[in-house]
């Protein structure tokens, strides 16, 4: 079995963008984390802002479109290329387009393959079968793989870390809000509950007449409808689309209330960040976010689509300062356990089970 330091690892995905993608930004902080440890990374991807920052840390990048069956063709060619030339102890998949690509090329030359599952609602889950380990970010997730017939003995249990990430500045200055200010970081999306979050607070904008809602987040064909829904709110005026923030730490240091309020999600890196900021967080009970935050703890867990629990549990912590300070000192414990090395280190365990 090679030493850590000396394991040759090829990362697949779509991009390295630098705009928002949570799988992206695990897949390159999971990259940079391996080269300071000693090991040989390249990236294949079709490009992205991440791209000099891999490069500066020593990852090699090699860049081939995704986009169209041509491309993907040509791609393939390419990738059995680079298998043979960069000769790769363990392939790395992140999303479904890479692992398609790479799975008959590492049969042939014999390379284990690894998929890295982020999503709890891709509705192709069964091609995560390909893989000769999945790593899935949250024991939802691991359910979900179960549930479409993957055995449990190739499903590997990794969460998401981030903190001690170089994709961003150690401090960041809080941002001048309206107060009281509730916060949600998330795509613009109906999965990410904004339309149950925009009518939470039309119930609570009479009675916390200076409150304001930041929505901070964009990227979606949904976010348009979205838009006009806050459009139809009588307290319109103090809905305010944010859009995306590459770093929204800032927003997050100045929140009284942080929320996210979707309807599946696989993990929330923004509970991470949110709860490393000491907010004090409102959350769905849905997949894997009670592995995040710990109701009565960590943050307040309410129910899934259910705007009337979600406007009462903001109300909660808008009114009950002593419930709101003991959250905002409880939720930065024991955070260790979403760090960038802890993930890195279960991640080559994976990795040396297949060697």
């Amino acid at each position: 079995m090679k030493k850590e330091r000396e394991l040759r690892v090829l990362h697949l995905s779509n991009s390295v963008s630098s705009l928002g993608n949570g799988i992206v930004n695990v897949a390159v902080d999971l990259a940079i984390e391996q080269i300071q440890r000693g090991m040989t990374v390249a990236f294949m991807s079709g490009g992205g802002g991440w791209i000099p920052l891999l490069e500066a840390s020593g990852v090699k990048n090699f860049i081939f479109p995704h986009a169209g069956w041509r491309n993907k063709l040509a791609t393939s060619w390419r990738l059995f290329r680079l298998l043979r030339t960069f000769r790769p102890d363990v392939v790395h998949a992140h999303m479904r387009t890479g692992l398609v690509l790479a799975w008959p090329l590492t049969r042939l030359l014999r390379i284990p393959l690894v998929m890295h599952l982020h999503n709890i609602h891709d509705e192709k889950l069964g091609t995560a079968k390909l893989a000769d380990r999945v790593i899935a970010v949250s024991r939802a997730v691991s359910e979900d793989l179960q549930r479409v017939g993957l055995p449990s003995e190739r499903i590997r249990i990794v969460l998401n870390g981030m903190l001690g990430t170089n994709r961003l500045r150690p401090e960041v200055p809080p941002k001048e809000l309206a107060r009281p200010a509730i916060v949600s970081v998330a795509g613009m999306t109906v999965r990410k509950g904004m339309l149950e979050l925009i009518e939470a607070f039309g119930s609570l904008a009479k009675e916390f007449p200076t409150a304001a809602l930041y929505l901070v987040g964009g990227g979606s064909a949904e976010e348009a409808m979205i838009h006009a829904h806050a459009a139809e709110s009588p307290f319109s005026d103090r809905i305010h689309f944010e859009g995306f923030q590459a770093d929204p730490r800032a927003y997050l240091a100045s929140s009284d209330v942080f929320v996210l309020a979707s309807r599946r999600e696989a993990f929330g890196l923004a509970l991470i960040e949110a709860r490393a900021a000491g907010c004090a967080v409102v959350a769905t009970d849905v997949d894997g976010i009670p592995e995040i935050v710990e109701d009565g703890k960590t943050g307040l867990l309410v129910r899934v689509n259910d705007p009337a629990d979600l406007a009462a549990k903001i109300k909660l912590l808008l009114t009950d300062d002593a419930l709101r300070t003991r959250l905002k000192h409880q939720t930065r414990e024991h955070l260790e356990v979403f760090s960038v090395e802890r993930m890195t280190t279960e991640t080559t365990t994976v990795y040396q089970e297949l060697l």
